[in-house]
C-alpha cells in the first residue's frame, strides 16, 4: 500500500538504530565540540511558549535555534520563515532539499527519508525542537520527544495552510505565517484574473504504476488551482486523491489537465492511456512534480503558482 499523498510504499517507520536511544542521547549530552553550537541552543531556550499539537501540549523555545523536521510542509514553511533547520527528513536523500527552496536549503543535514526518520542523526544534531507527523511517525514519539520537544501535526493530509499555521506556532512566528498565507492568496488572485480562470476547471494526474492519481480540492496542489480560480471536477474524493485504472482515464478529463513528471521533458512523461486519448484532452500540460506534489508550504504555493502562470500564458 501507498503513504497517503505521498506516492511511497508503506513500511516501518522505526529506523533500526546501530546503539540504543538512550545511548545516542548520552553521547549527544557528553559535551559538543562546537561550543557556538550550545551558545545558539542556550539562547533558544532563555524563554519558552506552549505549543498544542496532535499529541497534546508541548514547551517548546521561544526562538528555536537547532530545528529539525519530519515533513515537507515544515521544511517548506520553516526555509520560508527564515527558520533554516539544521535537520530534515526527505524523500530523496541522494537529492535533498528539493531545489526550489533555494541556495537557503542547500546545507541541511538529512536525517533520513519521511517515512523512516533516523533517530541516531537526529540525535546528533541536538536540536532544541523536533517537528513531525501523528499519522507518520506515531511510534517515534515518545523517542523524539526525549531528544527535544516535539510537536506533531496531526495528519500531512490535513489542509496545509493549517499546518502553516501550527508550524509557525512552533516556531514562535504566527504573524509570518500569516503574512506568508496573506501574499499566496494575492498571488492566486492575480493569476485568477490574469487569466480568467472562473468557471473552468482543472484537474492534476500524478502516473503511478498501474494506477493514475488524481487530485482533489483539499490536496495541496488542487487548493492552489483552486485558489487560482479553477473548479476541480466532481468525484467520490479518497481523503486528498483517487486512484483510477489506466482504462477509466477519461474521468480525468477537465478545461485544464495538469500532468506530473520527475521529468517534464521526458518523451514518456505522459502515460499511453492520456496521449491515445488526445483529443479529449486538449489543453494538457506536464508539470514538475518536485514542486506541484512535494512542494507543500508558502514557496511550494507560490512557485506552482508561477508555474501555472506560464504554463496559462503560453497556452493562450
Amino acid at each position: 500500500m501507498l503513504l497517503p499523498g505521498t506516492g511511497l510504499p508503506r513500511g516501518r517507520i522505526l529506523t533500526v538504530l546501530p546503539l540504543p536511544v538512550a545511548a545516542v542521547l548520552a553521547i549527544a549530552g557528553c559535551g559538543s565540540a562546537d561550543p557556538a553550537g550550545t551558545q545558539e541552543a542556550d539562547a533558544g531556550a532563555a524563554g519558552t511558549h506552549v505549543v498544542e499539537h496532535a499529541r497534546g501540549e508541548a514547551e517548546v523555545p521561544e526562538d528555536p535555534q537547532r530545528v529539525v523536521v519530519l515533513e515537507p510542509v515544515q521544511l517548506d514553511t520553516s526555509v520560508a520563515l527564515g527558520a533554516v533547520p539544521v535537520g530534515a527528513a526527505v524523500f530523496d536523500e541522494a537529492a535533498g532539499a528539493p531545489a526550489y527552496l533555494g541556495e537557503e536549503a542547500s546545507g541541511i543535514e538529512s536525517v533520513g527519508t519521511v517515512p523512516e526518520p533516523n533517530l541516531e542523526k537526529i540525535a546528533a544534531l541536538e536540536p532544541d525542537l523536533i517537528l513531525g507527523t501523528e499519522s507518520r511517525h506515531s511510534a517515534l514519539f515518545d523517542q523524539l520527544d526525549s531528544i527535544a520537544p516535539t510537536v506533531f501535526m496531526a495528519s500531512q493530509a490535513d489542509p496545509w495552510t493549517e499546518n502553516v499555521e501550527l508550524v509557525a506556532r512552533a516556531l514562535g512566528d504566527e504573524e509570518g505565517a500569516a503574512e506568508l498565507l496573506a501574499d499566496y492568496e494575492e498571488r492566486c488572485t492575480e493569476v485568477a484574473d490574469a487569466h480568467g480562470t472562473e468557471g473552468m476547471t482543472a484537474q492534476l494526474i500524478r502516473p503511478r504504476d498501474e494506477v493514475l492519481t488524481l487530485y482533489g480540492p483539499t490536496s495541496f496542489a488542487g487548493s492552489t488551482l483552486e485558489c487560482a480560480g479553477f473548479t476541480t471536477p466532481e468525484h467520490e474524493w479518497e481523503d486528498i486523491s483517487l486512484d483510477i485504472s489506466p482504462e477509466r482515464v477519461l474521468d480525468a478529463r477537465a478545461d485544464h489537465v495538469f500532468v506530473t513528471a520527475a521529468d517534464v521533458d521526458a518523451p514518456d512523461a505522459v502515460p499511453d492511456a492520456i496521449t491515445s486519448n488526445e483529443d479529449s484532452f486538449p489543453e494538457l500540460h506536464t508539470v514538475d512534480q518536485a514542486f506541484w506534489i512535494a512542494g507543500v508550504g508558502p514557496l511550494g504555493g507560490m512557485t506552482v503558482l508561477d508555474d501555472l502562470d506560464r504554463i496559462l500564458s503560453a497556452s493562450e
